[in-house]
C-alpha cells in the first residue's frame, strides 16, 4: 500500500512538473518561418523571433520560439526575408517633407522644362507670396551650363522666385528675390558666391549667398511642418526606413518632432543633428544631450564646403574644368577650430560636411587636434567624398567615422571626372579604402538630393552602377563593398555612428523591435534586381506601419 501511495505521489509530482514546464510565456507578437538576418556580431541567420513591449525578447529556430512562447498575433512569414529596420545615416527628412509641397524640379532635362514646371505650379497657386522649387541639375542638360534669371524676370517680375539646385548648394532666383536679399554685383561673402556675367548677377547663387534670399522666405507654419513630416514618414516607411538621421535642424523643429512622437503621430525614429547657431548651441550646451527610444540629440551638423556639381567643393588643386577655381570653405579654419573646441568641451558629436579634398584635410586635422588619438566620441565626416591618399589614415588614427552616400558615386560618375581630372577622380567615392582603414562605414542617401530608397544605395555600394546597370564593368570597382558590409552600413554601423547600437541596428534580445520584410533576399538577389526589390511590410516597435 505504501509502495502504491509512493508511486502515485511520484507520478503526480512528475505530471505537475511537466505541466508547469509546458506552459508558454505570453508575448505580444511572434514571427516564424522566415529568413531573418539578425546582423548580430556573428551575422547570425535565424528563423523566428518573439516581441514583447516593443522589444525583441527571443530569437531562434521555429521550434525554439513556438514551443516557448505564445501570442495573440503570430505571423507565418512563409519564407520571406527579414532585416533589422533600415537606417539612413544622412538625410534631410524635414526638408524632404517640406519639399513635397514645392515645385518638383528633379529630372528636368533642360532649362526650358524647369520654367514649364514652375509655370504649371504657379497656375495652381497664383496668389502664393513666393515661388519655391527644388531639384534642378544642369549636368542633366545638353549645355551643362547654369541657368539664368532672364525668363523668370519676364514671367514673374513682382513675385520672388527661389529654385534650389538638387544638392542644396546652388540656387536660381529672379531679380525680385535678389532685390529682397540686397544682392548686387558687388555682394561678397565668406563661403559663398554671386555668379556674374558681363558684370551683372545671372540669378545663380552659390552656398552662403543663398541665405541672403532664403532668409526672406517666411518660415513654414506648424501645420505645414506637420504635414511635411507625416508625408515624409509615409514615403520612408514604404521603402523600409525606420530611423533617419536628419542632418541640420533648428531647435523648434526638433521640439515639434518630439511633440509629435509623444502624440504617437510621428513614429519615425530620428537622430537629430542640430544647426550650430549661437542660440541652438547655448540651449543644447546648457541642456545637454538627449536620448529616448524615438529621438536622439547628441550632435551638431557643420558645413565645411560646398558641392562638386556647383564647383563649391574646396579642392587642394584647381578644378580640372575650371583651372582658376579651387572652390571654397564655408567658414575660416579658425571658426571651424572654435566650433570643434566647443563640441569637445560640451560633449557633443561634431559632424561636418566635407566634399573636397581640401575641406576633408582641413577638418580632419582640426578633429585630430581636439581628439588627440583613439577615442569613443564618434565624430563624423559627412560625405568624405574626395579624400587625398595621405589623409585616409586619419580616420582610423582618430576614430573618425566616414558617413557616406553610395548613390552620390553613381549620380556623379558621368561628370565628376571632368571636375577632378583622371588622377584625382581615383581619390573620390573611395568607400572600400575608407572602410578598410577603420572597419566601419555609416551609409545614407542624403535625400532629397538622392532618392529615399535605401536599395538604390545598397545597389550603388556593391555594384557601382546606375539604374540602367551602366557602366557595364562598374564605376571604380576597386571601391565597391560587399553585401554584408553594405547591410551593416545601413543597420548596425549606422546605429553605432548615432550612439544607438544598444537600441537598434540588429535583431537581438533587448533591442527595439524594428524590422522590415522584403519580397526577396537582397543578400542573394541578382545585381540587376537589387534596385527594384520591394518592401512587403515595415514594423516599428513591433507595430506594422507599412
Amino acid at each position: 500500500m505504501k509502495k502504491l501511495l509512493y508511486t502515485l505521489s511520484f507520478s503526480l509530482a512528475l505530471y505537475l512538473m511537466v505541466s508547469c514546464g509546458s506552459q508558454k510565456e505570453q508575448v505580444d507578437f511572434i514571427v516564424h518561418n522566415a529568413t531573418i538576418y539578425t546582423v548580430s556580431e556573428g551575422f547570425d541567420i535565424v528563423k523566428a523571433f518573439a516581441i514583447k513591449d516593443g522589444k525583441f525578447v527571443a530569437t531562434g529556430s521555429n521550434s525554439d520560439i513556438l514551443s516557448k512562447y505564445e501570442a495573440a498575433e503570430i505571423l507565418d512569414a512563409q519564407g520571406q526575408t527579414i532585416y533589422p529596420g533600415l537606417i539612413d545615416a544622412h538625410a534631410h527628412f524635414y526638408r524632404y517633407g517640406l519639399g513635397l509641397q514645392v515645385v518638383d524640379l528633379l529630372g528636368a532635362e533642360s532649362e526650358q522644362e524647369l520654367i514649364e514646371r514652375v509655370l504649371k505650379q504657379h497656375e495652381s497657386t497664383p496668389d502664393a507670396p513666393w515661388i519655391l522649387g527644388r531639384g534642378w541639375d544642369q549636368n542633366l542638360w545638353e549645355t551643362k551650363e547654369f541657368p539664368t534669371k532672364d525668363e523668370l524676370d519676364r514671367l514673374f517680375p513682382e513675385t520672388p522666385v527661389l529654385l534650389t539646385r538638387i544638392d542644396g548648394h546652388a540656387a536660381l532666383v529672379n531679380q525680385k528675390a535678389l532685390d529682397l536679399g540686397g544682392i548686387t554685383a558687388k555682394t561678397e561673402m565668406i563661403g559663398g558666391k554671386v555668379i556674374l556675367e558681363d558684370g551683372k548677377p545671372t540669378g545663380v547663387l552659390i552656398d552662403n549667398a543663398i541665405k541672403l534670399v532664403s532668409s526672406k522666405v517666411p518660415d513654414p507654419t506648424e501645420e505645414e511642418s506637420r504635414i511635411g513630416l507625416l508625408a515624409a514618414q509615409e514615403n520612408c516607411f514604404e521603402v523600409g526606413l525606420t530611423t533617419v538621421v536628419d542632418a541640420g535642424l533648428e531647435r523648434s523643429t526638433i521640439e515639434l518632432m518630439h511633440e509629435m512622437h509623444e502624440e504617437k503621430a510621428l513614429k519615425m525614429r530620428i537622430y537629430a543633428m542640430v544647426n550650430p547657431t549661437d542660440e541652438n548651441m547655448k540651449h543644447y550646451f546648457e541642456k545637454g544631450t538627449y536620448q529616448d527610444d524615438n529621438l536622439t540629440v547628441k550632435s551638431f551638423k557643420i558645413y565645411g564646403d560646398g558641392a562638386l556639381g556647383s564647383r563649391g567643393a574646396a579642392l587642394l588643386q584647381p578644378y580640372h574644368d575650371h583651372t582658376t577655381n579651387y572652390g571654397f570653405l564655408l567658414n575660416t579654419p579658425e571658426a571651424f577650430d572654435e566650433l570643434a573646441k566647443k563640441m569637445y568641451e560640451n560633449g557633443f558629436q561634431m559632424n561636418t560636411h566635407c566634399i573636397g579634398d581640401s575641406a576633408n584635410r582641413t577638418l580632419l586635422d582640426i578633429y585630430a587636434k581636439h581628439l588627440k588619438g583613439k577615442n569613443d566620441l564618434r565624430w563624423r565626416i559627412e560625405h568624405a567624398q574626395i579624400v587625398s591618399k595621405e589623409d585616409i589614415s586619419k580616420f582610423a588614427s582618430y576614430s573618425i567615422i566616414p558617413s557616406v552616400q553610395p548613390t552620390h558615386a553613381t549620380s556623379d560618375m558621368y561628370w565628376a571626372g571632368q571636375r577632378l581630372g583622371p588622377f584625382r577622380i581615383k581619390t573620390a567615392y573611395a568607400y572600400k579604402d575608407l572602410l578598410d582603414q577603420n572597419g566601419m562605414l555609416a551609409l545614407g542617401s542624403d535625400f532629397p538630393v538622392e532618392n529615399i530608397n535605401p536599395m538604390y544605395g545598397f545597389h550603388a555600394a556593391v555594384v557601382r552602377k546606375d539604374a540602367n546597370n551602366y557602366p557595364s564593368d562598374g564605376f571604380q570597382m576597386e571601391n565597391r563593398i560587399r553585401r554584408e558590409e553594405a547591410l551593416k552600413g545601413m543597420t548596425i554601423w549606422a546605429a553605432f555612428a548615432n550612439f544607438e547600437e544598444n537600441l537598434k541596428g540588429s535583431i537581438e534580445v533587448g533591442k527595439l523591435a524594428d524590422f522590415v520584410i522584403f519580397e526577396k533576399d537582397m543578400m542573394t538577389a541578382p545585381h540587376n534586381e537589387l534596385r527594384d526589390l520591394k518592401v512587403k511590410a515595415t514594423y516599428i516597435g513591433g507595430e506594422k506601419v507599412y
